[in-house]
């Protein structure tokens, strides 16, 4: 039997880091952009507002002949043009005269401030509207300032950002019609043993239905992949060797599950040798995963994930993910990590570092760290409720109350 050496956590995904290469670029429609990664940066190449705007409906006025206005002495000015939204006044604002404006109309020249439309008194006279203002204003009170928002030169979004809703609405602020973003690689997902049905099969003696096919499907998608479901590989090695062989040739990444042990039907080891592939390392010092195998084939990216559900997401959000949003063009392409406070007792030890699947709650100024489920790998019920890891040293116990650390999913 095969003797595999394992490495620390830190070591397996500073190895995986060191391979992971930024991936191509492709333009694409605005409206097809969300969810994508910029590929260049996004800067303001005007400032916002483009213009000084009132900030209300209301009357566009001097502020200097408000500086005596009380509501004993109120001043009067004339109202000279109306403005609606989209609109220019051809009309300048001199000496005692206003004009009426709407929210985000441009400001008329000569004007300074604005008073809201129930700050006034309006009356008719001889078909002439004038306007009583009974306090004082300041030069650009109600207005929105040219370049208050953002000045041009500004450095909205760095290339490598997520586009989201905040990111969409910058874009088309900016006039970004057609926009650069990162190519999303392709990974193919191929699930593997003789035990595993169909989900719509029935189930039967020894059987299982193969569930890890779709969490991954989800997983590849959250961390910005294009998923390819490409079936279930029976426990045939030369059947197994052929299909891997040619699913490298049509997909960027590759994930198997299931295999990667040393029994006599896990085939993923001679089928890297088979390859020729490069090993980055086939065995880890960490509870559950420990039989995670990662390799590459040129630049193609071959995972070797376990069978069991836990383990399987456990070496997804570790090792794939970081892969995938580096080749995305993400700066910091690791789950957050922080401190929590644990909340029970952990008495139960281990030779290799644990990640336990937990609830992460931030309460006041603190993270709470509780363990949620049976600390098993083949336990897939406690992934719906968890959103975190909580990180066990080796041969380690733990007592309520203690910091510990912890990794937050990213949902």
């Amino acid at each position: 039997m095969e003797i595999r050496k394992p490495i620390s956590i830190e070591e397996a995904i500073g190895r995986v880091i060191q391979e992971a290469k930024v991936g191509l670029t492709e333009t694409v429609p605005l409206l097809e952009a969300e969810g994508r990664f910029l590929a260049e940066d996004l800067i303001a190449d005007h400032p916002i507002p483009f213009i000084d705007r009132s900030g209300y409906d209301g009357y566009a006025l001097r502020a200097i002949d408000t500086e005596k206005a009380s509501t004993d002495n109120p001043v009067c000015l004339q109202v000279i043009d109306s403005i609606g939204a989209g609109e220019v006044s051809s009309k300048q604002v001199k000496e005692r005269e206003a004009i009426r404006i709407m929210t985000g109309a441009q400001m008329p020249e000569g004007a300074d401030a604005v008073v809201m439309l129930e700050d006034v008194q309006a009356v008719e006279r001889e078909g002439q509207t004038y306007i009583y203002v009974d306090k004082p204003l300041f030069k650009g009170e109600n207005i929105h300032l040219r370049g208050e928002d953002t000045a041009e030169g500004t450095v909205l979004a760095r290339s490598g950002r997520q586009i989201k809703a905040g990111e969409m609405a910058m874009l088309a602020t900016f006039g970004y019609a057609q926009v650069k973003v990162y190519k999303q690689p392709v990974v193919g997902i191929f699930t593997t043993g003789t035990e595993l049905l169909p989900v719509e099969a029935s189930l039967e003696p020894g059987k299982i239905r193969n569930s890890n096919a779709y969490m991954l499907v989800s997983q590849v998608k959250r961390a910005g992949g294009i998923p390819r479901y490409l079936g279930i590989l029976p426990d045939d090695l030369e059947l197994c060797f052929q299909s891997v062989k040619e699913a490298l040739q049509e997909v960027d990444f590759l994930i198997t599950t299931g295999g990667a042990a040393v029994g006599d039907f896990d085939f993923v080891q001679p089928i890297i040798q088979r390859l020729g592939a490069k090993l980055l390392f086939n065995k880890l010092a960490m509870r559950p995963g420990s039989v995670t195998t990662i390799a590459k084939l040129d630049e193609k990216w071959l995972f070797g994930l376990s069978g069991n559900p836990a383990a399987c997401f456990v070496g997804l959000e570790l090792f794939v993910r970081p892969v995938l949003r580096t080749y995305l063009g993400e700066k910091n392409p690791h789950l957050q990590r922080s401190k929590a406070r644990l909340e029970e007792d952990i008495t139960k030890t281990n030779n290799f570092t644990r990640l336990m699947r937990a609830k992460l709650e931030l309460r006041e100024d603190r993270v709470i760290a509780r363990p949620i489920g049976l600390d098993k790998s083949n336990i897939v019920s406690s992934l719906i409720e968890a959103n975190g890891l909580l990180i066990v040293p080796p041969k380690t116990k733990l007592a309520k109350g203690d910091l510990v650390d912890v990794i937050w999913f990213d949902r």
